[in-house]
């Protein structure tokens, strides 16, 4: 669904929406990258900040305060800083967003089994088996914003009703900080008033094309005619569009969607030609790569990089390992043997990527110990640095070789995934 906010349509009814039935939850969280990274600088709530940095990369997440004047996620640092010169611009904090989501995501299997993460930051939750133990889904629901209010010091938004569809419109509309019941007999009316691009599924180009046929509200799809939609949209768009329209959805929560793979990329701020820049940099990208892997309790076997020069020519190379790995030195090592066998000299790079492909759950893939490791070696490191970063923030612990020369403190490296 469009990102784009909306105003919530209004209801038949004075009374209090009636949540029976309503056993579909959308959790997502406000503002997630920019809350997290706010914890540790709480002199800047309330006030204009983005995530992200430098003059090549794009933005990550940015405060409530920065969106009013047009920032948005994806969108390039160089523009987000014309749009919103007064915001402070902070670095991400990728270890701390995996920590985080980690507590999130076990606060909801506290809740119920039945989970579709969508991101780090959202999931659907079915909590029909949960009613009796813990109360109506609205109630539920407050439970959840509660113990991650308090947990983790975030906020998140709720939208409750009887579909996937409706309900991640309902949170949304909620946004910042609230929740929206769409109680299962209010559904028709609730998104038929809605914009077109409100619809799940409904992008520029989409709007652009329902715009042309004259429709620009959810009814005006609901009360035109299928085989025209279909002859304007095509038979699979038209369809979709107009059961969504009828609010129609059968689609169920499917549990714990599996990752195919985890990576980060890092955009330089200048091109880099020396190999021991780009070894600190595949560093980084790799404990952030097994720091995400570790929070969802993946490992993985095959490791990858991605290469792009200064002309933009991108290569990638692979290897994969014996045993499955979530290990940060393993993945590190691997990227960099890739990367020295390319037997590059001088040339000047723009970008490097680090990946963990043929990703498998902790539990069916019992991780061996590297050959020649001690009882508490890495993985144990990585572990104990994981807890750290939680607590205190990523960089209160990381590798030497990425503190600034003549500084205590974690260099200024400006990145993103």
């Amino acid at each position: 669904m469009s990102r784009r906010q909306f105003s919530l349509p209004g209801r038949t009814s004075s009374d209090p929406p009636d949540d029976t039935g309503c056993t579909i939850l959308h959790v997502d969280m406000d503002a997630f990258y920019a809350s997290a990274t706010l914890l540790s600088h709480p002199e800047l709530v309330g006030t204009p900040v983005i995530i992200g940095g430098g003059n090549r990369g794009v933005v990550l997440s940015a405060t409530y305060e920065a969106r009013r004047y047009g920032v948005a996620s994806a969108m390039p640092m160089t523009r987000a800083r014309r749009l919103c010169p007064q915001a402070t611009v902070l670095a991400p904090d990728h270890r701390l967003y995996a920590a985080i989501s980690a507590a999130v995501m076990e606060t909801f299997r506290s809740v119920t089994p039945e989970i579709e993460p969508l991101s780090l930051d959202e999931a659907f939750l079915d909590v029909s088996g949960a009613i009796r133990r813990l109360g109506s889904p609205a109630t539920i629901g407050a439970q959840i914003r509660d113990t991650i209010h308090d947990e983790q010091g975030i906020t998140c938004s709720v939208g409750v009703s009887s579909t996937k569809f409706v309900a991640k419109i309902a949170s949304g509309l909620a946004k910042p900080d609230g929740m929206v019941v769409v109680p299962r007999d209010e559904v028709i009316p609730f998104v038929q008033q809605l914009p077109v691009a409100a619809l799940w599924g409904v992008g520029d180009k989409t709007e652009e094309q329902l715009t042309r046929l004259g429709l620009r509200t959810v009814a005006d799809i609901a009360h035109t005619p299928l085989p025209t939609l279909i002859r304007g949209l095509g038979e699979a768009t038209g369809t979709h569009l107009h059961e969504l329209a009828w609010g129609r959805d059968p689609r169920p929560v499917h549990r714990e969607h599996r990752e195919k793979s985890i990576g980060a990329d890092e955009t330089f701020e200048y091109d880099i030609d020396d190999p021991r820049e780009i070894h600190r940099h595949l560093l980084k990208l790799s404990d952030r790569v097994g720091a995400r892997l570790r929070a969802a309790r993946l490992t993985g076997r095959t490791v990858s990089i991605k290469v792009r020069f200064s002309d933009f020519t991108t290569i990638t190379r692979a290897r994969t390992l014996r045993e499955p790995t979530d290990t940060s030195r393993e993945i590190y090592e691997t990227a960099t043997g890739l990367f020295d066998a390319l037997g590059l000299q001088r040339a000047r790079i723009r970008l490097v990527g680090v990946r963990l492909e043929k990703l498998v759950a902790v539990e069916e893939a019992p991780i061996q110990g590297m050959l020649g490791e001690p009882d508490h070696g890495w993985r144990e490191a990585d572990r104990a640095i994981d807890r750290a970063s939680a607590r205190f923030g990523a960089g209160s612990v990381r590798p030497a070789s990425l503190i600034a020369r003549g500084s205590t403190s974690p260099s200024d490296d400006r990145d993103l995934s």
